[in-house]
């Protein structure tokens, strides 16, 4: 291997035949797909086919950094890739914190965990040497109790990634908890985790990541962070975080309330920044050298739960466990996510499949005599809901464990108001008043996703698309946008980049960094959007494979034939011709064919 800032290797797990070994990273795939995401849909394709069920052994989990993971350049992660149970398709889920770059440090690019073991079980990684070790004392345990126990037996230096009960029980939208409240969260990662009996993976190690050129690497790493510290989006997120979307959102009518049917909440005001602020922030946190800070940690500093420790409730979970289920009180919401947070179920597809049996009750299309109580707005109902998804405890929550498209298909009439987009449950940018953002959530990779393309910003925001401000509720120039968007954070999803960072560092810093870390050099004009599209591509295939077309790429039917009742669009939803007219262009602009399949 030639190429200066990766470690040279995978370590691949066989948990089945209790046996490792190292694979060479040879340099035609640095070269093809640089890492993280790129990595990820070649290995997938190399491990798993269409025979392969995502929760048999068979199925593949992989842990894969970046060739920036571990380096000091700024608001870097890194992925876990796998068949997704709730979707059965594609499924990348990024996780920051420290987790990742221990990856880097034991001396891997990745993990590749193949297998189940014949009991429950937990893995050690320290410096090349591999132990699987029994689990039985981790058992039941939460995500912050199974880290604590493991360090407690092994040592504080260990970085640990784990499931919760959820994880354990194969809810299909559990997450995996790689400490400091950052998870690989979505599309149920962590029931493949669980499959596999495996609880946990504790890694260490002292291995310097060597670059190809430190002088040109630190001129590049100094003006990213100049770029992050000249950012009035970057300061927005250090000072106020994602909870300062809530009253955007509520102001344009897209703020889910009670299962999505509305866009506005009358008591949005209480899931805001300033709540949060008075009542629990502390001190900022922040991932493995990343300077933003954007983590808000503390406790609760009086009356209901005083004392509960917690990092900062972002935008997702307010929408789904606030305003989606009608809850306005910080202290509550704080509550339901902490609880998500230690049973190991991501806060989006929970919220979401609540919302979804409420109202599902509420219409008298579904009953249990145990839940004559559950209802919109009704905290502790909702809490002792999740508590039972975790556990598959009783028949409505071994139902709802299995997703909310699974559920809809029970329950007649239940697809009408089924809030999920290739069984993935949406997040809280429902779409009815914003074109391209539908078209954004009904083309994303993984199902129902804000993070492939958000052209929300152009949209209402104000932003400018190629020299001109775009009509919110028409859809010419969407699809344009959504594909130079989707690309670009394919692309850099290679490196593996947060999120958040994407808003102060530019294209050109990232090429810089990537370019004296590893001494590859990007050709093409535009060499971010070539990446992008192939490695698009390359996810639609797979998802292709897994039977998907274009019929589902599309959304709820809430969102196509109920016009919003509330808000500054009332009336408004994306029609069947709206979504025609952007699957056409979209799909042109890929060099897809009319169905959407690959050329």
């Amino acid at each position: 291997m030639k190429y200066g800032s990766y470690m040279g290797r995978f370590l691949e797990i066989d948990l089945t035949f209790n046996a490792t070994r190292e694979i060479e990273l040879d340099d035609e795939l640095i070269e093809e797909y640089i890492g993280g995401k790129g990595f990820g849909v070649k290995l997938y394709q190399d491990y798993i086919d269409d025979s392969v069920e995502p929760l048999s052994s068979d199925n593949v989990l992989l842990f894969l950094t970046g060739p920036l993971t571990g380096t000091f350049a700024p608001a870097m992660r890194s992925v876990v890739v796998t068949r997704s149970p709730l979707t059965g398709g594609w499924l990348d889920s990024y996780f920051g914190g420290y987790f990742g770059q221990a990856i880097k440090y034991a001396g891997y690019d990745g993990l590749i965990i193949k297998g189940k073991s014949d009991h429950l079980s937990y893995i050690l990684i320290d410096k090349g040497r591999i132990e699987i070790k029994s689990g039985i004392k981790l058992k039941h345990l939460s995500t912050s109790e199974t880290s604590a126990k493991v360090k407690e037996l092994h040592g504080d230096k260990y970085r640990v990634a784990s499931i919760g009960p959820a994880g354990e029980n194969l809810v299909k939208y559990s997450l995996i908890s790689c400490e400091n409240n950052r998870q690989a969260g979505r599309g149920g990662a962590g029931a493949v985790m669980g499959s596999k009996n495996l609880k946990a993976i504790a890694v260490k190690g002292d291995s310097l990541i060597k670059v190809a050129d430190k002088a040109k690497f630190a001129e590049a790493v100094e003006k990213a962070n100049q770029d992050l510290a000249q950012s009035a989006d970057i300061d927005n997120f250090r000072e106020n975080g994602t909870p300062s979307s809530v009253p955007f959102a509520n102001e344009i009518g897209m703020l889910p309330t009670e299962n999505y049917y509305r866009g506005q909440f009358a008591e949005a005001e209480g899931l805001e920044t300033e709540p949060q602020e008075e009542l629990f922030w502390n001190r900022n946190l922040a991932c493995s050298g990343c300077p933003i800070a954007c983590g808000k940690i503390g406790k609760i500093r009086r009356g209901k739960y005083s004392g509960l420790l917690t990092d900062t409730v972002e935008y997702e979970t307010l929408g789904l466990l606030g305003s989606n289920l009608g809850l306005g009180d910080i202290r509550e919401v704080t509550k339901l996510a902490n609880c998500c947070d230690e049973l190991g179920l991501d806060t989006i597809s929970a919220g979401g499949a609540v919302g979804f049996l409420i109202e599902a009750i509420d219409r008298n299309l579904y009953s249990d005599p145990e839940l004559k109580d559950l209802d919109f707005g009704k905290a502790e109902t909702i809490r002792e809901m999740i508590e039972l998804i975790a556990f598959r405890k009783g028949r409505t929550a071994d139902l709802l464990a299995e997703g909310v498209e699974d559920f809809s298909s029970k329950i007649v009439g239940g697809d009408k108001f089924a809030i999920q987009i290739k069984g993935l449950e949406t997040p809280a940018w429902p779409p009815r008043g914003a074109p391209g953002m539908g078209l954004a959530l009904m083309t994303a990779d993984r199902g129902g996703c804000h993070q492939r393309s958000f052209p929300v910003s152009h949209e209402v925001g104000g932003l400018e698309w190629q020299g001109k401000k775009l009509e919110r509720l028409s859809t010419d120039g969407k699809a344009s946008l959504v594909v130079y968007q989707q690309n670009k954070l394919a692309a850099l999803d290679t490196l593996v980049k947060c999120d958040f960072g994407t808003y102060g560092i530019s294209e050109e810093s990232y090429q810089l960094m990537l370019e004296a870390a590893t001494g590859l050099e990007l050709d093409g004009d535009n060499p971010w959007q070539e990446l992008g599209a192939k490695i698009w591509d390359e996810a639609r295939k797979i998802n292709i494979m897994h039977g998907f077309t274009k019929e589902d790429d599309t959304l709820p039917a809430r969102f196509m034939e109920e016009p919003l009742p509330d808000g500054p669009v009332e009336g408004h939803m994306i029609t069947e011709e709206d979504r025609e007219e952007m699957l056409a262009e979209y799909y042109r602009l890929r060099g897809w064919s009319s169905d959407g399949e690959i050329n």
